[in-house]
């Protein structure tokens, strides 16, 4: 399984940090919710006091956002929608142990969590700017078949499927987890000042919450501008 961002992404932010691992063996029995509320009370201390809008993790994705020329209150990455949702509700609906344990985590982190059905991605991903053809489709949770905006940035697999649109806004129903999955796909990224140390601490974190888990075990890598090219 190949992972990678396109040079331009790195030259246009020379600021992203990323991690990534592939996990395999999940189930949709395991029991994870001393974990949820362990992460989930961290995000709500840090949440005293403020909104998800002060934290700087959630500040570097709306610049991002708004130098994509996205309407950062229109458009929000997946973390910052996660944690308002959570900040006003008190608790975010479980839906699957490997979506529940992510979203906690991310929302601990203040960081966006793509996690994909590695079954339903063809060879490798490739974050770049969508050209606008229509072999670049994109599957809507409604099952509606849709086609990203020239200059959007997308996570494309080798058979043209996109599997998020809008960077960290929306991921796809094509790879969404499912009762059946068994094999992630774990990225994360991040553009914070402290995110180069943030980011290895979430995917170890992630890593290890699988294990204990599921008694699974995966080996992080991270690319670079210089490597940008994973192979996981």
């Amino acid at each position: 399984m190949a992972f990678q961002h396109d040079e331009a992404i790195w030259q246009e932010f020379p600021e992203l940090v990323a991690g990534v691992a592939v996990i395999r063996g999940v189930d949709d029995a395991a029991d994870v919710q001393e974990a949820v509320a362990r992460y989930s009370a961290i995000a709500a201390s840090r949440l005293e006091g403020r909104t998800e809008s002060d934290l700087p993790e959630i500040q570097a994705w709306r610049r991002a956002f708004a130098r994509m020329g996205l309407k950062p209150t229109q458009y929000r990455c997946a973390s910052e929608s996660l944690l308002r949702r959570f900040r006003k509700e008190g608790e975010l609906p479980a839906i699957h142990p490997v979506i529940d344990l992510c979203n906690a985590i991310s929302l601990a982190f203040a960081t966006p969590i793509a996690v994909f059905d590695l079954a339903r991605v063809a060879g490798g991903i490739t974050v770049r700017h969508a050209t606008g053809a229509p072999g670049e489709r994109y599957e809507a949770f409604s099952g509606e078949i849709e086609t990203p905006a020239p200059g959007e940035v997308i996570f494309l697999d080798e058979a043209g499927n996109v599997h998020a649109r809008r960077w960290t806004h929306r991921q796809s129903g094509l790879s969404a987890i499912r009762p059946e999955t068994r094999d992630l796909l774990v990225v994360s990224e991040a553009m914070h000042e402290t995110a180069g140390d943030d980011i290895p601490r979430l995917i170890a974190a992630v890593v290890a919450e699988m294990q204990a888990a599921w008694g699974v075990s995966a080996t992080p890598a991270f690319p670079t501008a210089s490597d940008p090219r994973v192979t996981v």
